[in-house]
């Protein structure tokens, strides 16, 4: 009886692991060489609307190939973030005492990102912020991860409580979208060129500190009080380093 391998023909038959790897090589490959060119044109350009056609011409590739490897310009922009940041993977290993210190290590850990490289985060954000999520082509402020980035702080901030650092009398669906609030206008305020690069990171860090310190108890108070002292003088010096128009 002939075998099905046969009946179906040599076409038909598996494609040899090295060959297979050699295509997604490739694939990997043209995607990188994609993403750096929507990296560059970001910031070059201050925009994120970024064209498939000027992309895949950057990246020497066919607009067909961009579409065919990503999908869509919000694809490209998202890949380009999440290969910016391998933030989780850093936060994961940030060594804390507590919970006081995982806020503001990981809240110090996100921002480097945007300081060291404001010409590309300031219009990522001028976009997403001015546009209040309607016109929205990156999906980082769709509802689902929103929701992570709720879910994330509220971890957070009950850990604080259950160590006995800051008070249950406020809770922590109260306390998040106050944080939220006080960074969501520090970074709007960046983004349009109203605050420097240098006062970006302790102006929400101060402002974090002074927000926990009227719920913390008195455990919690003297590392707060400590936070606040610190951002306080980084800001100060940052304002002082200004150069003056």
């Amino acid at each position: 009886m002939t075998s099905f391998t046969l009946e179906a023909g040599a076409a038909d038959m598996p494609e040899p692991v090295a060959d297979t790897g050699r295509r997604e090589q490739a694939k990997a490959e043209r995607r990188q060489k994609i993403m750096r060119a929507a990296r560059d044109m970001i910031r070059e350009t201050g925009d994120m609307n970024l064209s498939m056609r000027e992309l895949a011409k950057r990246a020497e590739v066919s607009v067909a190939t961009s579409y065919n490897l990503f999908g869509s310009k919000r694809a490209v922009v998202l890949a380009v973030l999440e290969d910016e940041r391998d933030f989780v993977q850093k936060y994961q290993k940030l060594d804390v005492a507590n919970a006081i210190e995982r806020i503001f290590d990981g809240y110090e850990l996100a921002y480097g990102y945007f300081v060291q490289d404001p010409d590309f985060y300031r219009p990522l954000w001028r976009a997403l912020l001015t546009a209040g999520g309607k016109e929205d082509d990156t999906g980082l402020v769709s509802p689902e991860r929103q929701a992570q980035t709720r879910a994330a702080w509220h971890m957070l901030l009950t850990a604080a409580q259950d160590e006995g650092l800051l008070s249950k009398e406020t809770s922590a669906e109260t306390l998040e979208p106050m944080l939220s609030h006080l960074a969501g206008g520090t970074l709007l305020s960046w983004s349009v060129g109203t605050l420097e690069t240098e006062e970006l990171l302790p102006s929400v860090g101060l402002g974090y500190a002074l927000i926990l310190s009227a719920c913390a108890t008195e455990k919690g108070q003297a590392r707060l009080n400590e936070k606040i002292t610190t951002f306080r003088d980084r800001l100060e010096a940052a304002k002082r380093a200004k150069p003056h128009s």
